[in-house]
């Protein structure tokens, strides 16, 4: 028998590699759902998603708003998208 592996915890980067898949795979994603959809990615790539809370979520999906390497497609960051 051979002992459980846990799975790895999830780097910043990890997670803002699976925002930038959510929003490409889901373009008319709520934003309610938008956590949730991340969290599943994360466990498909074999991330352990139990400890990514939606604040998390949510600031890198801004991080990476502010820093010009996605639109803001959910329309929820001020000053960007629908905002300007």
């Amino acid at each position: 028998m051979g002992r459980y592996r846990k799975k790895p915890y999830p780097k910043n980067s990890d997670i803002e590699k699976a925002i930038i898949q959510v929003l490409s795979s889901f373009p008319l994603l709520s934003p309610d759902d938008f956590p949730q959809k991340v969290r599943i990615q994360l466990k498909e790539k074999g991330f352990y998603s139990g400890l990514v809370t939606n604040k998390r979520v949510w600031r890198l999906y801004e991080n990476l708003v502010r820093k010009g390497k996605i639109f803001d497609i959910l329309m929820v960051v001020k000053g960007y998208g629908a905002d300007l």
